[in-house]
């Protein structure tokens, strides 16, 4: 990928998670706007790949970058300014139940010192009618359904315009048919939005409808499948 502007890149990293080397000496790279899928069997180090790269865990060594910062120096105040430039979405949604559906998104946007009302209320509203939820925007979480409650995720994702998005398998306690809704959600977003997006999944179907790259985890590696 030399001279492509890269979203992602990882040199001659080594990644452990509790005292244990998952990878070592992994080289790794995404390319602005790129939708790449992550695929290997539980225990390959998908997971602890992903948490490397929003800053749960730390990089032990080598080189690695991610939204223009740097994996090795990253500390309590740096992690939550990355993570303004990384949308994530994980299986597990994390909303609010009781909120709606904007009270949700508009609590995302201030936590990340929007402090406009009017420009939240604006986003939040473009949002929705990007993600198809305008309708439900006063709607509390818990009156959704599962694939509507993923898409809120998505949006809540999206809202800062982050660089890329990690999605840890998004589809995994959906059904089919939402699952597909979801995907092809993701991939209008990474269009319109020029958001690369980075999606760890067992799902082979989907990845036969919606094709993109694909990396597998296995011994210890990455491999472009």
């Amino acid at each position: 990928m030399s001279n492509i502007p890269l979203v992602l890149d990882l040199q001659k990293a080594t990644i452990s998670q509790g005292g244990i080397e998952v990878f070592s000496s992994l080289d790794f790279s995404m390319a602005d706007a790129e939708m790449c899928y992550l695929i290997g069997r539980s225990g390959s180090g998908k997971s602890t790949l992903l948490k490397t790269l929003y800053g749960a865990l730390p990089l032990k060594s080598g080189h690695g970058r991610i939204a223009g910062f740097d994996l090795t120096e990253l500390d309590r105040k740096s992690i939550p300014l990355m993570r303004r430039k990384i949308g994530m979405v994980f299986q597990q949604f994390h909303l609010f139940e009781k909120w709606t559906v904007a009270q949700n998104l508009d609590y995302a946007l201030k936590a990340i010192e929007w402090k406009d009302a009017n420009l939240r209320s604006n986003r939040v509203n473009e949002v929705l009618n990007q993600i198809g939820l305008i309708d439900k925007k006063d709607k509390s979480i818990f009156q959704l359904s599962g694939g509507e409650q993923q898409k809120v995720v998505i949006g809540r994702a999206i809202l800062n315009k982050p660089e890329i998005i990690i999605a840890d398998e998004p589809t995994g306690n959906l059904d089919p048919e939402s699952s597909e809704e979801i995907m092809q959600m993701l991939y209008s977003v990474a269009s319109e939005n020029k958001t690369a997006i980075l999606i760890a999944t067992h799902d082979y179907m989907l990845m036969e409808k919606f094709p993109a790259r694909i990396f597998e985890c296995l011994d210890g590696n990455i491999y472009d499948r």
